[in-house]
């Protein structure tokens, strides 16, 4: 050793050969005594004196040391009843107390010698780390449940996991690993996400404990995955902040990841759609949006609802195979719930073509599709936006131009007077059936649903540059030419385009449309106003002038309302 150190050698190869291991017990220590081969006394320091106490020994033992190869013993007292003789004497005076009747029956029995339980304190050698380190073990040899007691055992979980998976890695570095997948979500599993330390995953080397206290041993979407992993190639001497970031770390997380993946690809479906995809969904699609390097292999273990079946979800994968012929687009709607996204007027004439829609209904959601560029070499198109294109006939093209010739002057007329600064632009809409109109915002701006998100979340004060610019975007004001109100609406722009009464009505059925394409209204009592008086006025109520906006009134005109 003081050859090495004066020649300027590094020491720390010898950590763990030549019997110089119990160097790290200076850390507690000023003094060492080694005798023989294996006595060790250690004299500790004032402050250390705690590691003197036995509880502190078993758990540092049961911690770091559970799962080494050689057996460690810690000399422990515990109480045991024995049975000792009683004194003749003391019996005597006793018995002398007795009934008869007890007396007669002592007689009938055979005299044995008189015995009393008493409790002492009894010193012995007590084995800590009885349990084997499973991972070490050929999976051919392990039982299913020996790996639900294991993981019971470690996670201190009292479910079966979902999966697991055991695995040996080799190559640039060499290790062993059981993975688990919990039944339930932990507790507060979103809870400052990625800012705190979540992962569940124990790091040992060479079966030593090191540490569970990594930020980054998993990807933050995958921090509800429990395991151990355990190398030989890892330094034993070194800290925990420096092996962080250890080249070989990012290995063995990459590995992980793709094990992990793996492993929940291999999850039954029922499983997986009741058990799996009900508390971790939301982590796979957030897996999708910052892992762009297993985003193919994490869109595969997506699922929605959609518009094909009411109660089973539906992976992009059966999506694709359900795919009309020539269709060559995957279309999906985002909304609050089911029942919003179903009845909306942007899916009308795409149901009735018997197209599926997938609809998503939580809030990463459109998020995530977003991040994915496609799939299968199919692109996405969010069908509240603009894009969406039908198959036609030559025919239906040709009926299709007669009819923006036929609307022209109602679409110019909106644009640039009725609805002037409010809309980009008017056209007839190709995706209305039964609605008469719709707010359709453009390919790179906010839908109805990424609006009402983005202006729900605390953070956002109205100050933020990104927001003020997707949220001020004007949309693109789609009508449906076989509506009666658009029919109408024509036919008073037709006769004269000061017509104020047809005015007010192209207002509210912009303001309509902006409501049921999601989309939040600056100002929902001046909505209530207009509706009010169109009420009044199709009932031919009599009503005061009411005020339309500030400066200006209406005066009450007939006009009529096709049913």
């Amino acid at each position: 050793m003081t050859e090495m150190q004066t020649e300027g050698q590094s020491t720390s190869e010898l950590i763990g050969q030549f019997g110089v291991g119990f160097y790290s017990a200076f850390l507690v220590a000023d003094k060492v005594i080694v005798t023989s081969k294996h006595n060790i006394l250690t004299c500790l320091y004032e402050e250390t004196s705690d590691y003197l106490e036995l509880e502190t020994i078993k758990n540092l033992v049961k911690k770091y040391s559970q799962f080494i190869n050689f057996p460690i013993y810690v000399w422990s007292s515990k109480t045991e009843t024995v049975e000792e003789p009683v004194d003749e004497e003391a019996q005597d005076k006793e018995d002398d107390t007795d009934d008869e009747e007890a007396a007669v029956e002592e007689e009938d029995e055979e005299k044995k010698p008189k015995t009393k339980k008493v409790e002492k304190t009894v010193w012995d050698w007590v084995l800590m780390n009885d349990i084997k380190p499973i991972w070490q073990r050929p999976t051919k040899e392990i039982e299913e449940d020996e790996y639900k007691s294991f993981y019971k055992t470690f996670s201190k979980d009292s479910d079966d996991p979902i999966a697991h998976i055991h695995f040996t890695a080799e190559g640039e570095v060499t290790f062993r690993s059981i993975l688990f997948v919990p039944n339930v979500a932990p507790r507060g599993l979103f809870d400052e996400y990625g800012t705190k330390k979540t992962d569940y995953i124990k790091l040992f080397v060479r079966r030593v404990f090191i540490t569970d206290d990594f930020h980054d041993m998993m990807p933050k979407y995958l921090n509800f995955i429990k395991g151990v992993v355990d190398s030989d190639d890892l330094p034993l001497n070194v800290s925990r902040e420096t092996l962080q970031q250890h080249k070989l770390l990012k290995v063995i997380r990459k590995k992980l990841v793709r094990k992990t993946l793996d492993m929940i690809k291999k999850i039954a479906d029922e499983k997986y759609d009741d058990l799996f995809w009900k508390e971790f969904g939301t982590n796979i699609k957030l897996g999708v949006i910052e892992d762009h390097s297993n985003r193919t292999r994490l869109a595969k273990l997506l699922r929605f609802q959609s518009s094909h079946n009411d109660a089973k979800l539906t992976s992009l994968e059966q999506y694709v195979e359900r795919m009309k012929e020539k269709q060559d687009k995957i279309y999906f709607i985002a909304g609050a719930n089911r029942n919003e996204v179903q009845t909306s007027p942007f899916v009308e004439r795409l149901l009735k073509k018997g197209y599926e829609v997938l609809y998503l209904t939580e809030p990463v959601d459109e998020y995530s599709i977003q991040a994915l560029p496609e799939f299968d070499g199919k692109r996405f198109q969010n069908v509240a936006k603009e894009g969406l294109k039908f198959e036609q006939s030559e025919k239906a093209k040709e009926k299709h131009e007669a009819m923006v010739k036929e609307y022209e002057p109602l679409l110019t007329w909106l644009k640039d007077k009725a609805l002037k600064d409010k809309v980009e632009k008017a056209v007839l809409s190709e995706r209305l059936t039964d609605s008469p109109c719709a707010l359709v915002a453009s390919q790179y701006g906010w839908s109805g649903n990424m609006e009402r998100i983005m202006k729900a979340q605390a953070y956002q004060t109205g100050k933020d540059i990104s927001t003020n610019y997707y949220s001020g975007q004007k949309k693109t004001f789609e009508v449906n030419p076989r509506h009666p109100l658009i029919k109408q609406l024509l036919k008073r722009v037709q006769d004269s385009e000061d017509d104020q009464t047809a005015t007010d009505l192209a207002v509210v059925l912009f303001e309509t449309a902006t409501l049921r394409s999601g989309y939040l209204l600056p100002d929902t009592k001046l909505y209530g106003d207009r509706i009010e008086r169109i009420l009044r006025l199709s009932m031919n109520i009599p009503s005061i002038a009411m005020p339309l906006s500030s400066g200006t009134a209406f005066t009450p005109v007939s006009f009529y309302i096709p049913s």
